[in-house]
């Protein structure tokens, strides 16, 4: 059978559907994604494992996270990012949840194309052996289109589960646009039972591609307001990081659709300003190189990864965030600075304006270019909001609703299975 066509393991496996459970019993979810954050990679996905923890500390929904990693042999250090995938344990337990992560084969080149087939293959053998195990599942909550969604659709028609698709931002814009993913994301789309979107802007990506208005469910990111706080001493904070004058950061990986290659450039029209940057990447050596092309390395600093809880301080320290993305579903960063009272420079993706509504938010811009970040970064510490008040803003934006409206879809869909 064609991949993408109906299920490739059709017919090789007996349903595992379940029956009805009674009352109010938690909801048992299968939580499937490649974006989860492993013993190796404690910052990859974790916007997925939030998500997931607030609802299960419900005590109306259980999970068994299977997260597949791609297969490679040698751990090295040498071997860069692909010999982190060597280091991830094959089991884990993170926040009380059980977390397995099976390997499956990828190939540079060709993974765009067969990632899909694989992580099938993969996934359709560990969830065939949690059922032999005695683990029971009501559904399967899947987060990003491609290639996990298209995989996750089929698993859910072997075994007879309903599957819900959480879709988050470049596996709605961008992949699409690709023949053999987009064929098989609108497929997943058709097939899956229900769709999440993290952003309005995000659902409309969503009916374009075919999904009914009715079948997508808006269901933003929240923060956690406990852990994102302003700080007891900001003076302090901002001393431990030996800064003085106003300082921005831009947070997320080293890669070029994160855009703060535009944020360096604009501190060439932002005199005595520090730029702190804050993630890993590929794009770490050019961005070094640009801001020495544009005189502005000694104002430029370049902080590695770093672990989420070690974020606050980071938040707190500056004066405001700039998110200069091209592409996203739902920035979590926004909220993040927010609930530590600093304020942001948002690029208009889809959610900035969702997130962003109130001036004590700070404010998002019309376009992403060097010179309208500098003017955005002018105006809005010209007059800066109080920082109180924009952790008053941010503190509407807790997991609550999400939580609850997870709750309200997942048991919709366990009734229409039913």
């Amino acid at each position: 059978m064609p991949m993408g066509y109906g299920d490739p393991g059709a017919g090789l496996a007996l349903s595992a559907a379940l029956p009805a459970r009674p009352g109010s019993a938690p909801v048992r979810l299968l939580t499937f994604s490649t974006l989860f954050p492993n013993a190796a990679q404690p910052n990859h996905g974790i916007f997925v494992e939030n998500r997931l923890r607030h609802l299960v500390a419900s005590g109306e929904a259980e999970s068994t996270v299977l997260a597949p990693v791609p297969w490679f042999p040698i751990a090295s250090p040498r071997f860069g990012a692909w010999a982190r995938f060597a280091r991830v344990p094959a089991r884990e337990v993170r926040h009380g949840l059980e977390v397995l992560h099976p390997r499956f084969a990828t190939l540079p080149r060709l993974g765009m194309l067969l990632n899909p087939l694989s992580l099938y293959a993969a996934a359709r053998v560990a969830l065939a052996g949690l059922l032999r195990q005695g683990f029971t599942f009501d559904a399967i909550d899947a987060h990003y289109l491609y290639p996990d969604g298209v995989a996750a659709v089929w698993l859910g028609r072997h075994f007879g589960l309903p599957v819900v698709l959480t879709a988050r931002g470049s596996d709605t814009s961008l992949l699409p646009r690709y023949a053999v993913p987009g064929r098989l994301i609108r497929q997943a789309v058709a097939g899956a039972d229900a769709l999440i979107a993290v952003s309005a802007g995000l659902k409309e990506g969503l009916v374009a591609l075919g999904a009914p208005p009715g079948k997508v469910t808006v269901l933003r990111n929240g923060v956690d307001l406990e852990t994102f706080r302003p700080a007891a001493d900001r003076a302090a904070a901002r001393a431990a990081l030996g800064l003085s004058g106003p300082t921005l950061l831009s947070v997320g990986l080293l890669i070029e659709r994160k855009g703060h290659h535009l944020v360096v450039e604009a501190l060439r029209d932002l005199p005595g300003h520090t730029l702190l940057i804050a993630g890993e990447g590929p794009e770490r050596a050019s961005l070094e190189a640009l801001a020495r092309r544009h005189g502005v390395a000694e104002r430029v600093r370049l902080l590695g990864a770093r672990p989420h809880h070690a974020l606050p301080a980071l938040y707190a320290a500056a004066d405001a965030l700039v998110l200069a993305s091209s592409r996203e579903g739902w920035a979590n960063v926004l909220l993040e600075a927010m609930a530590c009272g600093t304020p942001v420079v948002a690029s208009p993706a889809w959610g900035s304006r969702e997130a962003v509504t109130r001036p004590e938010a700070g404010l998002v811009l019309d376009a992403t270019t060097p010179a309208a970040i500098a003017q955005g970064v002018r105006e809005l510490l010209a007059a800066p909001p109080d920082r109180a008040a924009t952790r008053r803003y941010a503190e509407a934006f807790g997991w609550d609703d999400t939580t609850a409206g997870q709750l309200a879809l997942f048991r919709r869909v366990l009734g229409e299975a039913r």
